[in-house]
């Protein structure tokens, strides 16, 4: 029985209770409680006998009856009280048990009153958990791998190197091996602190003219462009938007980045700040997916497999653009591109 029938029944047994327990009282109290009699005194010449009533109290045991009958009432309400619970509590019992070793486990009720439809939130709620607690499973485990795939490496240079001697031109060799895979490193543990940094929100957000940050982001990356053989383009109209200064850059950062380093010699770049979207990161490269564009966001996913030649990422740039985008409020965005590669736009809220 759910909880508002079991409300409803108690409900109607207090008003039948409330509608006899006046009578029952009376009873008692003319019944058990008060003894009525009458006294007469010696007859008075004119007047006849004279007759008063009279009555008293039952000693103790009135007092007790009323006490009894306060306990019984008591009583009854608490049980009524813990039988209309009963639902809730049977649902609450298996819900403390659910720990990481059983994430699995869903409530699955039937019908729809109250308690049905708390437990079907119960439920939705179980799911994000559970997928919230395996992408960090995942994270970690993807984290492990690329860190071990590097210092695997070098560890295998470091031996090699004292397993003999090496001439000038070996030694020079394995040091620049050693610095390559020690700059990847640090690649990703910089990477994995602006993820990290990025999903505990904004510590401040003030008015930002995002083409600017656009711009300085463009000079810094030209060098850079031209030695892949990239065109930049760029359409920078005034735009403000409500943020993190830092952030912002990153974010602008990741995306020509990408852009540049995901391109092909003789390939575009285009940068477009406007109203809505804010932001679109457009290149040309190699024809992405329709279905591969999603899973792009995901830290550690590259289009290419090969997790040892990514042109020196770690997989984390459109990861860390998802969650700086989701910090600021806004919504970000990916389809192929027309010329092959990826388009990106940004969506991000202007000042109130």
């Amino acid at each position: 029985m759910s909880p508002r029938r079991r409300v409803l029944l108690v409900g109607v047994l207090a008003l039948l209770v409330g509608y006899l327990l006046p009578g029952l009282v009376q009873w008692l109290l003319g019944a058990v409680w008060w003894r009525a009699y009458e006294v007469c005194q010696l007859p008075v010449p004119g007047l006849g006998t004279v007759c008063e009533a009279g009555g008293e109290f039952r000693a103790l045991l009135p007092p007790l009856a009323l006490l009894g009958l306060v306990v019984v009432a008591v009583a009854t309400l608490w049980g009524a009280a813990r039988w209309c619970l009963r639902p809730v509590r049977d649902l609450a019992e298996p819900v403390t048990h659910v720990g990481p070793q059983n994430l699995g486990y869903r409530i699955r009720p039937r019908g729809r009153d109250e308690l049905a439809r708390l437990a079907r939130a119960i439920d939705d709620m179980m799911e994000r958990i559970t997928a919230g607690y395996e992408g960090q499973r995942r994270f970690a485990a993807n984290a492990s791998h690329e860190l071990r795939t590097p210092l695997a490496v070098q560890r295998t240079l470091i031996e090699v190197g004292m397993a003999r001697t090496l001439t000038g031109e070996q030694l020079e060799l394995l040091t620049a091996q050693l610095l390559q895979t020690n700059e990847r490193n640090e690649r990703l543990i910089e990477g994995l602190l602006a993820l990290s940094e990025s999903d505990q929100g904004l510590r401040s957000s003030t008015p930002q003219r995002l083409d600017e940050i656009a711009a300085g982001v463009l000079a810094a990356y030209a060098d850079r462009a031209t030695e892949a053989g990239v065109t930049v383009a760029s359409r920078l109209a005034p735009r403000v938007v409500m943020g993190e200064r830092v952030l912002l850059e990153r974010l602008v950062t990741n995306l020509v980045e990408n852009g540049i380093k995901y391109n092909r010699p003789g390939g575009r770049l285009t940068v477009t700040v406007d109203g809505a979207p804010a932001l679109t990161v457009a290149n040309t490269g190699q024809v992405v997916p329709t279905e591969a564009v999603a899973g792009l966001f995901e830290p550690f996913r590259r289009l290419a497999r090969d997790r040892t030649n990514s042109g020196g990422g770690a997989g984390l740039g459109l990861a860390i653009a998802r969650s700086i985008t989701q910090a600021h409020d806004g919504v970000i965005a990916a389809r192929p591109g027309e010329d092959g590669g990826l388009r990106v736009d940004v969506q991000l809220p202007g000042p109130h």
